[in-house]
């Protein structure tokens, strides 16, 4: 037996340390492509493009390939095979002798990265669905963690050796194969399990199951917005370099602050919002902040103003996992890895063409062949679209849900309904998983 608790602590370290690994890589993967091409800045700006896309396409392709196979063998399988994967692949690029050995580590990893769907998928097995969004918000104070820690790591080891990262990372993702293959128990009964078919695990086709339910499209709208608006931090650094004359030193402080604000607010306060206004309220009041915080960054005439905008930003937070939570409660249990994939897949496609929507409207409206000087148009974009998220949200109907109770390993699952409140603190109760 083993205590709902513990399995989310799991799935939370896991995600941690996989995106520590990632983001130790961060500052590090561009330096070491320059050194490979004798210090071009033109072709290393042109070669950090296409690894960065081939990354966003590796995610879309597999996300949804290794969902539906956790379905059909369980979720542990799948996770500890891409955190070895994962932690293999690091040392690739570690050894690396060329650019195209570079080149195919990070093919490699955008597969193998493609674990943090299964992970979801593993938190919507174990924790019942009135409680689901609070683990959910648990999942973005890893996301925090790794990217205020990672980077910062990173830099300090690129001082040693720009490929000693990599070792680090390595060793964060295959410790935490090796404690996944010792203590970590399968979530998916044998008897929720569900056949593979290419139909689900097409990153094409696992896409129709967001139409399978009308509600289950609007909130895949919803988040495709999100998705997007979120990418106008590809613009950041630029931006603040730009309006600001920051430093390198003052980007770094500001990203990690964001960091902070997202691990603060998902741990904090995103539990609290949905048990005490529900899932459906802390949706749109986190995309309304999200929305004024971008609103502010693009008015702001001093850095000061724009890092104030950060906290307001890191509010739109707690709209993420309420929304995930809320999808989870609109297909079955069996369903859960193929929705995590084709989430992940959908998100993929906004990494492809978000960043370079944002840049684009940037570098159009600071050319100063153009009338219009608006150097904050990427952010009014962003704001428009998690406005108009806002208003979506506001006409979905917020679902009761079903209350998992504790049972036997392979009993069928026959919960009592109860009225959606919101999600409570996790349940010190055990359950076999």
């Amino acid at each position: 037996m083993r205590t709902r608790k513990a399995a989310v602590i799991f799935i939370f370290v896991t995600v941690t340390l996989d995106i520590l690994a990632m983001g130790l890589t961060i500052p590090v993967l561009p330096k070491l492509i320059l050194d490979f091409l004798g210090g071009n800045m033109k072709d290393a700006a042109n070669w950090n493009g296409w690894f960065g896309l081939v990354f966003a396409a590796m995610q879309f392709l597999f996300s949804p390939v290794l969902g539906v196979l956790s379905d059909r063998f369980g979720r542990r399988p799948v996770i500890l095979l891409s955190n070895l994967g994962l932690g293999l692949d690091y040392i690739v690029m570690a050894l690396a002798p060329s650019m195209s050995w570079l080149f195919l580590g990070r093919i490699i990893s955008g597969v193998t990265a493609s674990s943090i769907p299964t992970a979801m998928a593993y938190i919507a097995d174990v924790v019942p669905k009135e409680k689901r969004a609070g683990a959910f918000g648990m999942i973005g104070v890893a996301f925090g963690l790794g990217f205020v820690i990672g980077p910062f790591m990173g830099g300090l080891l690129s001082d040693f050796s720009p490929r000693l990262a990599f070792w680090v990372a390595a060793g964060f993702s295959l410790t935490n194969w090796l404690w996944g293959y010792f203590f970590v128990p399968e979530s998916l009964s044998r008897d929720q399990r569900k056949e593979f078919t290419l139909r689900r695990a097409n990153p094409v086709g696992s896409l129709l199951l967001l139409r399978s339910h009308p509600e289950l499209g609007k909130l895949a709208t919803i988040q495709f917005l999100a998705y997007v608006a979120h990418n106008v931090f590809s613009v950041w650094a630029l931006y603040a370099i730009y309006r600001y004359a920051w430093n390198q030193t003052s980007i770094g402080i500001s990203l990690a602050v964001v960091g902070i604000c997202t691990a603060a607010i998902s741990a904090g306060l995103t539990p609290r919002m949905v048990k005490h206004f529900g899932e459906k309220r802390t949706l749109y009041i986190g995309q309304f902040f999200g929305a004024t915080g971008m609103l502010i960054a693009g008015l702001a005439r001093t850095g000061a103003v724009l890092l104030a905008s950060v906290p307001i930003i890191s509010m739109w937070n707690m709209s993420m996992p309420a929304a995930q939570s809320m999808m989870t409660h609109r297909v079955s249990e069996r369903e859960q890895g193929e929705l995590q994939g084709a989430l992940q897949s959908m998100r993929s496609i906004t990494f492809i063409i978000g960043p370079w929507l944002f840049l684009r409207i940037f570098g159009w409206f600071i050319d100063p062949k153009n009338k219009i000087h608006l150097p904050g148009a990427p952010y009014y974009l962003a704001a428009a679209l998690l406005f108009t998220a806002m208003l979506m949200s506001t006409r979905i109907k917020q679902r009761p849900v079903e209350s998992q109770t504790a049972m036997p390993q392979n009993a069928p699952l026959a919960p009592p309904e109860v009225t959606a409140t919101g999600a409570a603190p996790f349940s010190e109760g055990k359950e076999n998983i």
